[in-house]
Protein backbone atom coordinates (compact mmCIF):
# COMPACT_ATOMS: atom_id res chain seq x y z
CA UNK A 1 0.00 0.00 0.00
CA UNK A 2 1.14 3.37 -0.88
CA UNK A 3 1.93 5.40 2.57
CA UNK A 4 2.18 9.17 1.04
CA UNK A 5 3.86 11.11 -0.61
CA UNK A 6 6.01 14.48 -0.01
CA UNK A 7 8.53 17.16 -1.31
CA UNK A 8 12.09 16.21 -0.78
CA UNK A 9 14.44 19.17 -1.49
CA UNK A 10 18.36 18.60 -3.02
CA UNK A 11 20.43 21.56 -1.67
CA UNK A 12 24.07 22.16 -2.82
CA UNK A 13 25.98 22.07 0.24
CA UNK A 14 24.11 24.32 1.95
CA UNK A 15 21.49 21.89 3.64
CA UNK A 16 22.15 23.15 7.44
CA UNK A 17 21.45 26.42 6.17
CA UNK A 18 18.23 25.76 4.67
CA UNK A 19 16.61 23.95 7.24
CA UNK A 20 17.37 27.18 9.33
CA UNK A 21 15.57 28.73 6.35
CA UNK A 22 12.81 26.86 6.41
CA UNK A 23 12.17 26.30 10.27
CA UNK A 24 11.74 30.37 10.25
CA UNK A 25 10.06 31.18 7.14
CA UNK A 26 7.29 28.21 7.20
CA UNK A 27 7.21 27.77 10.58
CA UNK A 28 8.84 24.66 10.33
CA UNK A 29 9.80 22.01 13.61
CA UNK A 30 13.02 20.05 12.38
CA UNK A 31 11.92 16.25 13.22
CA UNK A 32 15.10 15.06 12.91
CA UNK A 33 18.28 15.48 10.56
CA UNK A 34 21.68 12.99 9.92
CA UNK A 35 24.25 14.00 8.15
CA UNK A 36 26.75 11.71 5.96
CA UNK A 37 29.22 11.66 8.48
CA UNK A 38 26.66 9.48 10.96
CA UNK A 39 26.64 6.91 8.02
CA UNK A 40 27.54 3.69 8.84
CA UNK A 41 31.09 3.27 8.17
CA UNK A 42 31.97 1.38 4.56
CA UNK A 43 35.71 1.18 3.81
CA UNK A 44 34.79 0.57 0.33
CA UNK A 45 33.02 3.80 0.11
CA UNK A 46 34.94 6.04 3.26
CA UNK A 47 33.30 9.74 3.68
CA UNK A 48 35.38 12.74 3.08
CA UNK A 49 35.62 15.26 5.62
CA UNK A 50 34.33 17.99 3.45
CA UNK A 51 30.96 15.73 3.37
CA UNK A 52 30.48 14.79 6.76
CA UNK A 53 28.47 17.54 8.13
CA UNK A 54 26.19 17.31 5.01
CA UNK A 55 22.88 16.71 5.42
CA UNK A 56 21.97 13.16 4.12
CA UNK A 57 18.57 13.43 5.14
CA UNK A 58 16.23 15.86 7.49
CA UNK A 59 12.69 15.51 8.11
CA UNK A 60 10.88 19.03 9.12
CA UNK A 61 6.95 19.04 9.72
CA UNK A 62 4.91 21.74 8.01
CA UNK A 63 1.51 21.80 9.30
CA UNK A 64 0.56 18.84 8.58
CA UNK A 65 2.65 18.25 5.84
CA UNK A 66 5.96 16.12 5.42
CA UNK A 67 8.78 18.23 4.12
CA UNK A 68 12.51 16.46 3.64
CA UNK A 69 16.09 17.78 2.61
CA UNK A 70 18.92 16.83 1.88
CA UNK A 71 22.59 17.79 0.55
CA UNK A 72 24.17 16.19 -3.11
CA UNK A 73 27.59 14.75 -2.14
CA UNK A 74 30.52 16.78 -2.88
CA UNK A 75 31.15 16.76 -6.25
CA UNK A 76 27.91 15.85 -7.74
CA UNK A 77 26.06 17.65 -10.05
CA UNK A 78 23.15 20.10 -8.41
CA UNK A 79 21.30 21.45 -11.59
CA UNK A 80 18.74 24.54 -11.25
CA UNK A 81 15.23 23.24 -11.98
CA UNK A 82 16.15 19.12 -10.25
CA UNK A 83 16.22 20.45 -6.66
CA UNK A 84 12.93 18.93 -6.16
CA UNK A 85 11.71 15.72 -6.06
CA UNK A 86 8.42 13.40 -5.09
CA UNK A 87 9.12 10.66 -2.85
CA UNK A 88 6.89 8.03 -2.10
CA UNK A 89 6.86 6.24 0.68
CA UNK A 90 5.26 2.02 0.53
CA UNK A 91 4.67 -0.85 2.95
CA UNK A 92 6.16 -3.26 1.25
CA UNK A 93 8.73 -4.23 -1.27
CA UNK A 94 6.44 -5.97 -3.81
CA UNK A 95 4.83 -2.93 -4.13
CA UNK A 96 7.94 -0.77 -4.12
CA UNK A 97 9.20 -2.64 -6.98
CA UNK A 98 5.63 -2.16 -9.03
CA UNK A 99 5.66 1.50 -8.73
CA UNK A 100 9.24 2.14 -9.41
CA UNK A 101 8.50 -0.27 -12.63
CA UNK A 102 5.45 1.55 -13.90
CA UNK A 103 7.07 5.12 -13.28
CA UNK A 104 10.14 3.95 -14.93
CA UNK A 105 7.92 3.46 -18.29
CA UNK A 106 9.68 5.70 -20.92
CA UNK A 107 12.02 6.96 -18.40
CA UNK A 108 15.06 6.62 -16.90
CA UNK A 109 16.82 4.88 -13.71
CA UNK A 110 18.84 7.06 -11.77
CA UNK A 111 19.11 3.92 -8.74
CA UNK A 112 18.14 0.94 -8.89
CA UNK A 113 16.15 -0.23 -6.39
CA UNK A 114 17.92 -1.71 -3.24
CA UNK A 115 18.76 -2.53 0.11
CA UNK A 116 19.67 -0.07 2.07
CA UNK A 117 20.54 0.84 6.17
CA UNK A 118 17.13 3.38 5.96
CA UNK A 119 15.03 0.75 4.08
CA UNK A 120 14.43 -2.90 2.36
CA UNK A 121 14.05 -1.31 -0.86
CA UNK A 122 14.89 2.27 -2.08
CA UNK A 123 15.48 3.99 -5.42
CA UNK A 124 15.44 6.79 -8.29
CA UNK A 125 13.78 7.10 -11.31
CA UNK A 126 12.72 9.70 -13.57
CA UNK A 127 9.52 9.49 -15.08
CA UNK A 128 8.68 10.10 -19.01
CA UNK A 129 7.62 13.55 -18.45
CA UNK A 130 10.84 14.75 -16.43
CA UNK A 131 9.68 14.03 -12.86
CA UNK A 132 12.28 12.74 -10.67
CA UNK A 133 11.03 10.14 -8.01
CA UNK A 134 12.32 8.61 -4.52
CA UNK A 135 10.84 5.40 -4.06
CA UNK A 136 11.51 4.27 -0.24
CA UNK A 137 9.81 1.06 1.67
CA UNK A 138 8.84 1.32 5.06
CA UNK A 139 8.32 -1.61 6.57
CA UNK A 140 6.05 -1.63 10.38
CA UNK A 141 7.84 -2.93 13.02
CA UNK A 142 6.66 -5.85 14.39
CA UNK A 143 7.96 -5.26 17.58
Amino acid sequence: MILGIYPYLVMNGNGQEAIKFYENALDAKVIGVQTFGEMPDNPEFPIPIEAKDRVLNAHLKVGDTDLMLSDTFPGQPCPIGSQVTVTITIDNVEKSKEVFRKLNEGGQVEMPLQETFWSPSYGQVTDKFGVPWQISTQVADNK
